[in-house]
């Protein structure tokens, strides 16, 4: 059986949502993020999880692990400056013997895991897979006044989610070659890009949303609410 490590990126500010950490943000009677962690404790593929937090948010993130009654083993580990080193940190810490690594927003707490489990066996297969979704909005190019400067041609376009989700050895090499070059990256799957590595898009048409803003939050709950 596959070892699958969940990594759940869970160090930002999330400064778009205002004052406080929207992380911890309640939404349908739990910390926003215990509600990403909750679902994917109890996923069946999760042999463990790891939790990449600020420092100086660990207190808050063990006690959340005592409330929300934790099945698998997991672990909290310090984030870093940029996303990437945050995650850098994260995979380094998974089971060395893990075949898969999941990346997950911490912000993220609605991923239909039907698609996360098509999407692991992809992973496995290939080495790399995202969950996402067609680009179906018309797409305009804008200058410094925010005047249009032309459409973008929508075809073949896509909106990348998480989890994203790689073969152990994959991740590792994909985002040791960024850090060699000094290169930020926004996602994961980019990545893969700078070492050649192909990603299967896994097309997510159920709600996937992360919160950001917090118009975002009433959205969350009803989900939520129905699980």
């Amino acid at each position: 059986m596959q070892k699958v490590s969940i990594v759940i990126v869970a160090a930002g500010r999330g400064t778009r949502m205002g004052q406080g950490d929207k992380l911890f943000f309640e939404v349908a009677g739990l910390p926003l993020v215990g509600h990403t962690w909750r679902r994917f404790d109890r996923f069946p593929d999760t042999s463990e999880v790891v939790v990449v937090a600020r420092k100086e948010s660990h207190s808050l993130f063990n006690q959340l692990a005592k409330d929300i009654e934790l099945t698998k083993p997991w672990c909290l580990v310090d984030g870093g400056s940029e996303r990437q080193d945050s995650v850098w940190n994260g995979v380094n810490a998974s089971d060395p013997s893990a075949d898969i690594v999941a990346i997950q927003d911490g912000a993220r707490p609605c991923s239909p895991l039907d698609l996360v489990g098509q999407a692991i066996v992809t992973a496995d297969e290939m080495g790399a897979a995202v969950l996402a979704k067609r680009v179906t909005d018309s797409l305009k190019r804008g200058d410094e006044q925010s005047q249009i400067l032309g459409t973008v041609i929508r075809e073949n376009l896509w909106s990348v989610q998480t989890p994203q989700i790689f073969r152990r050895d994959v991740i590792l090499a994909a985002l040791a070659k960024v850090r060699d070059q000094g290169v930020v990256v926004t996602d994961d799957t980019a990545a893969c890009e700078a070492i050649g590595q192909p990603v299967k898009l896994i097309e997510c048409n159920q709600p996937n949303p992360k919160a950001t803003t917090p118009d975002d939050l009433p959205f969350i709950e009803s989900l939520l609410s129905r699980c």
